[in-house]
Parts: C-alpha cells; structure tokens; sequence
C-alpha cells in the first residue's frame, strides 16, 4: 500500500503532529508486514521537506514549528537570501547570515526557521537538496593544493580538488568541477569532469558561462536513436483533417531551422478565417519515455548568438518536427475567425496534416506588406494573404488595446556573428510582420487556454499577476517626480492604467524611462497549473500553447489536448493532475534558468564587442543609478557603469525610491547623456564608461555618495535588492585582456549561422 498520500494529508490537518514514527503507525493501525513500505514513505516525506523530525523525534510539518522551505540564492560576500518554495506577492525573502548557513550554498534547497528579534533574517536547519552537482570554473594551485575559483562568486570560493582527480588541467584553464562532498565549514570538495580550455579564450569562457547554468550540447545516446527511430515514421491521414491543399506559410528569422509554427488566412465573407498551426510534437515524444524525460530536464530551449541548445535533438527539431517547406507534417491546428471588429466568434481546435508552401522570414513579409516589388514576383500567390494579416494584426492589436493591453517598448539585444565572423550588434526594431505573427500566436495562445479551462483539465497556464503596491506607489512617485500624472488603483491595478499611461508619453523625452521603470513595477510572467490572467495582455486566461519544439509547457499541454480530442478527458485529469503543479514549477525555474544564461553570454559578446571600441564616444540612456555609479544603456542595448568616482566632483545623494543620484549634476533613469569608452570590467563582464565631457586622464576628484533610502540601510540587504545579474571572477586580468583579441583572430569563426540558428522571435506570443 502506498501510505505517502496518507502520510501527507494526516500531517497536514494536524492529525499527527509532534508524533514519533512509532505512535504514527499505532494510530494508523499499519500491520508489522507493511511498516517498511510506510517508513520509506515517512522518510520521502521528510527528503523531500514536507515533514521534518525534531530532535526529541516527533515528526511535524515545516509551518507547525515556523520553518519554512526555499531555495538559497548566494552572494559572494558569504550570506545568502531565502526564496520561499511557491512564492506568493504577500511573502517574503529571508536573510540568511554567514554563520546561520550551516553548510548550506547557492541553488540549495533548504529548511529555515526565523531568528527571535529580527524581522526577516533565518537559520537554515536543514539542507533538503543540493542545487548544483557541477560548476565551471579555473583551476588554480595554492600551497600545493589544487583547487577550483568558481566563476561565479556566490557559489563559494574555492573548490578543493585532490590532485588524482584533476584530468591533467593546468593553471588557468578554464574546467567543469563536479561537487563530490560539502563538508561544513570547510571548501567543498570536488573533481574535474571537463576541461574548457585556457582562460581568456573567448569559447572557453562562453563554455565555461554556458556549464554554470547547467546547459550541455550533447544528448544522451539513447535519447538521439529515438529521436531518429520516430522521425523515421511515414506521415498518415489516419484521424487527421487533411489541410495539405491550404495556402499554409512559415515565417521566422533568417537562420531559423526550428519551425513550429504556421499559418494561413482567407476572408469569409466579412470574416477573417485564421489557421495557426502548430508541430504536434506530442505525437513523437511519448510521455515518460526517454525523449520526453530529457525534454522535461532541459524544460527550453536555450538561444545565443553562435548557437542554439536545443530541447529535443534535431532529427526532431530540425527534422521530422519543423514544419519545413514542401513537407508533409503533423500539426495541432487552430482555426480561429474573426470579426471586422477583431471578435473572436469561433475556434476549432483538431489533429491535421499540413504542406507549408513557403518558408519565409520576417524581412521577406515586411517587404512584401511595404510594396516591394522583388518580394512580389519572389511570392506571387503571398500579396493577398499578406494584405490580410497587415488588416487582421491591426484589427488585433486595436481590439487588445482597447482591453488594456501594455504593450511596451524596451529594447532587446540581437546580436549575429557576420561572415567575416566579427560580432554585430545593431539598433534592432520590431518589424511588422514579427507583429503580425505575435499577434496570431497570443490569438491561439488565448483561444486554446479558454477552451481547455472550460474542459476543466490539467493545464499549465501562463499567468501574470498584478504588480504589487507598493512598486505601484514608487512607479507613481516616479511618474509624479517627472510631472507626469498618472492614476492606478495600487491595490486592485487594472492594466489600461498602465496602457493609457503608455499611450500619453508616446514621444515624450522620458518614454524610455517610463517603459523601463514600468516593466520593473511589474510582476514575471510564469507558469502555474491554475488560471491567474495576463495582466500584461489583458487575457483573462493564457497559455502557451505554439512552440512545442522549445518549450516544454507548450508540450504538456499539447499531449492534454490530444487526449481529450481522443475522447479521453477523464483520463488526462488521472493521468496528468498530481505532476500539473511541479511542471510548472519546473518549467518557469527551467526558463529564468535560460533567460539568465542568455543574458550572461550576451554580456560576454557585448564586452568584447566593446573593447574594439575603447576612446569612442557614443550618445546613451541613463539605464540605471546605484550608490556607486551609473548605468548608461547605448541604442543598440550595450549597457555599461560610469563609477562614482568618474563623476564630477561633490558629494552624492543616492535615492533610490526616485531612481535619482543627486549632485553637482544630478542623473535620473530615462536621461540622454553622452559617454565615452574607457574600458571593459571582465570580472563582471560590462564596459566601462565616463561622460564624454569630464577629462579622459585619470584623477578625476572622487565623489562621495550620501544613500537615503525609504527602508533599512543594511548594505548587505541592499545588495539583494539592487544589483542584478551574477557576480564573475576574473581569474587574471591578463588573460582576459587577451580575451578580445583570440575573439577577433580566431575563436569566432568556429561560431558562424550553422547548427541549429538563432532565430529571430524565438518566444512568440510572450
């Protein structure tokens, strides 16, 4: 018998709190045979922190004794916060001192209890799970002893490595460590797995970035022979509607090779019929089976600008899966139609078989919508269909307007490798046919989470909450500091609020600054297993449910759907109800694990680009203020810190609740300054900058900075709320002076528009 259930539900009505296992299964009346079976159960319990023994040996859950569980996000200067499992706007961070750590590191899943006196610090009492089994890093020596400096700081500082273990690496390299112990009090220990290569080296080090957040190329070799055993499966009309003769496109970036979206569309009368179809990758990738267990590990795929790290090995991402030109393909379609007036009035919702006509890009539909006329005799049968979407996307975008859609503008980085193999960075703006698919995909994305809701089974949602009050009072100061007016409820925030806000400053000088401290206000998008809304969309019920190739969300979902078209609604709600709520949970972890790998290889990329750069002047945005200096955004979305000693003489008044340093001059988030190169900070990979009218020597006066702040002035909380981003060490300020010039000789050219692509619009449909 499987007592776990059981277990769980008694503990949590309180039943059997503060009970030893032996009065446990007195009261349960579990005969002397099955009391194994329900020991491993009590102990899973406890493993997995939802029960935990005292030391007088009761057992008791966590908020029975004010425990509460969480994963501990490190800092380099040795304390640590706690993030609460399942946080909600109404909880908290815990601070967590050095000293109340015990044992505990980074990424560690643990068990805390709040100190007596204090507001917000704890001890950690247990650790339940170790974060990182492995870190990148450079190998060192000291004193004879080998060691690794983990490049990330707030890991810990060194790894000790006995010398049996270290696959020959020599001082510098760049290595992969693998955590063997974590004896307390003392450096963990360790042992090399892989070797990167020499520290500098410009692949080693966006390896060495790549295998901190866990990420690896390679499949495992089962997992590859059933990808290429089911892509090997001959396309058949057995249950499908057969959509083959439909005008059917794709369009995606230039170098796109994951296509698992299309779409087509015809009027009705006054009606617009749209179809988005989408891979049905669910048909490939059983649940449970190898593939599927490698997908949810990965839970995204992960883009940078040389590369793609895939979530399903490409004979079914680049193969049996995309939805190639001139191929048929399996797909889940979704035919919506609309109304003149953007009302969605129908959608169907069913199994096919599609023929993609054309593969087209981004630029190639812009140009055609503009007029152009190559595109046209490239594309004679597209000029009617691309008529329609500029009519529909414009029919769309009014209507989700009108509900109070944010749409805001804050720049994203779009970084290539040219042919020559330099780096390029461009000004980028959105086009309008990367609109037109956005606006198609949120339809979709809409139309399948209403339908599936009102089913009523398992679902991973994507949900949005409303900002929180409190960001919504000091957005409302900003606004006010700027002699912008502005009302929002701070309590009960509705988003044409926040839209209508938008709308006033369209051209306005500060509008950069607005969109940025306005998407700081708002709350991250995740994945949950009920219904929430999008407050950014103005959806009342969202899911992801068109880019199953990359997302493991999209192909949870997607198996769900199949079930219930096959009549098997109850069995979906069985089968997939108890793993809902940990998929999702697993899916957001797994996408700001990726966001945070992209933004840190993007930060390399952009810190070598700019050290090509160094004595050039550029016109900048103030991106950001701290007490110790000022972050300058240029237009192509390279940011870097102008240090408060480089600003002119004075003292400074940092304060943070008005996003202002003030001063001799004072510099507030959204103002247009100019600066100049002076340098690259490898260490924490940003460039370094000065105001293009202060003296280019060194010595300039230093600058004192006075900090008010509206809450506590504990320096080491406010490195929590702050600084952003991971902290990197620079393990020799030599090799990384020499890391820009192996970029610019050789180490590029290995990266280039091969494998799997980029891809412009690769998370369509936020």
């Amino acid at each position: 018998m499987d007592y776990k259930e059981l277990l769980h539900s008694l503990f949590s009505s309180g039943e059997l709190a503060f009970k030893t296992e032996r009065q446990i299964f007195s009261k349960l009346n579990i005969p002397r045979e099955q009391r194994k079976a329900a020991e491993n159960d009590l102990r899973s319990l406890e493993k997995e922190g939802a029960v935990i023994k005292t030391n007088s040996g009761e057992y008791c859950t966590p908020a029975q004794i004010g425990a509460v569980s969480g994963v501990l996000q490190g800092n380099e200067r040795g304390f640590a916060f706690l993030i609460p499992d399942g946080k909600t706007a109404e909880m908290h961070d815990y601070f967590i001192p050095r000293h109340s750590l015990r044992g505990a590191l980074d990424g560690d899943r643990v068990l805390a209890v709040k100190i007596k006196g204090t507001e917000d610090e704890a001890a950690v009492i247990r650790i339940l799970s170790r974060g990182r089994t492995a870190v990148a890093g450079t190998f060192e020596k000291m004193g004879g002893a080998c060691y690794v400096v983990p490049d990330q700081a707030k890991f810990a500082p060194r790894i000790f490595v006995p010398a049996s273990l270290t696959m020959g690496a020599k001082v510098g390299q760049k290595v992969v460590c693998a955590i063997t112990a974590y004896p307390e009090g003392k450096a963990p220990n360790g042992k090399i797995l892989e070797i990167l290569g020499e520290g500098g080296d410009f692949y080693a080090e966006e390896l060495s970035i790549i295998r901190n957040y866990g990420l690896y190329e390679e499949f495992p070799d089962e997992v590859v022979r059933q990808a290429e055993s089911v892509s090997a499966e001959k396309i058949s009309l057995d249950g499908r509607r057969d959509l083959r003769g439909e005008l059917t496109i794709t369009i995606d970036g230039d170098d796109t090779r994951d296509i698992d979206d299309a779409v087509s569309l015809k009027k009705h009368g006054e009606n617009y019929i749209l179809g988005v179809h989408i891979a049905d990758v669910g048909h490939y990738v059983k649940y449970g089976s190898a593939l599927d267990k490698e997908a949810y590990r990965r839970g995204t795929s992960v883009y940078f600008p040389d590369r793609v790290l895939p979530m399903l090995p490409k004979a079914l991402s680049n193969g049996a899966c995309s939805l190639n030109e001139g191929e048929d393909r399996y797909a889940l379609s979704c035919i919506m139609e609309f109304t003149p007036q953007g009302e969605r009035v129908s959608a169907d919702i069913f199994e096919s078989v599609i023929n993609s006509n054309h593969r087209t890009t981004y630029k190639e539909i812009t140009a055609l919508m503009n007029g152009d006329a190559a595109m046209a005799e490239k594309y004679p049968d597209l000029t009617e269909m691309c008529g329609l979407m500029s009519e529909l996307e414009g029919i769309l975008e009014g209507r989700r307007k009108e509900l109070g859609n944010i749409d805001l503008s804050v720049k994203e980085a779009h970084i290539y490798i040219d042919e020559r193999g330099e780096i390029v960075i461009p000004d980028y703006e959105r086009t309008i046919a990367e609109k037109v698919i956005e606006q198609f995909m949120i339809s979709a994305n809409e139309a399948v989470a209403e339908h599936f809701e009102k089913v009523g089974v398992p679902f991973t949602f994507r949900v949005h909450e409303p900002p929180l009050p409190e960001k919504v009072e000091n957005f409302l100061s900003f606004l006010s500091d700027l002699g912008i007016g502005g009302k929002i409820d701070s309590e009960q925030p509705q988003p044409e609020e926040f839209s209508n806000i938008l709308r006033r400053i369209t051209g306005n000088p500060c509008e950069a600054a607005v969109n940025k401290v306005m998407l700081r206000t708002m709350q991250k998008a995740r994945y949950f297993e009920r219904n929430l809304g999008h407050f950014g969309i103005a959806s009342g019920c969202y899911c992801h449910f068109t880019s199953p190739i990359r997302r493991y969300p999209d192909l949870f979902i997607h198996r769900i759907i199949k079930g219930v078209l096959h009549g098997k609604t109850e069995e979906m709600r069985t089968k997939y109800g108890p793993v809902a709520a940990e998929t999702a949970a697993h899916c957001s972890q797994c996408e700001r694990n990726a966001d945070s790998a992209e933004r840190d290889v993007d930060s390399l990329y952009k810190v070598v680009y700019m050290s090509d750069r160094i004595g050039r002047e550029y016109e900048a945005t103030v991106s950001g203020v701290t007490s110790f200096g000022v972050f300058a955004e240029l237009d192509n979305t390279v940011e870097g810190l102008i240090r408060i000693e480089k600003l002119p003489g004075g003292s400074y008044e940092y304060l943070e609740d008005k996003f202002m340093l003030k001063g001799e001059r004072t510099f507030r988030l959204g103002d247009r300054i100019k600066i100049r190169v002076d340098g690259c900070d490898w260490g924490n990979m940003r460039p370094e900058f000065s105001l293009a009218d202060a003296p280019a020597e060194d010595g300039q006066q230093h600058a004192e900075t006075k900090v008010r702040r509206a809450k506590d002035d504990n320096s080491e909380r406010r490195t929590h709320k702050s600084l952003s981003g991971s902290t990197r060490k620079s393990p020799s300020d030599n090799r990384h002076k020499s890391l820009s010039e192996r970029a610019r000789k050789s180490s590029f050219r290995r990266g280039g528009k091969g494998g799997y692509g980029r891809g412009q619009g690769k998370r369509k449909g936020r």
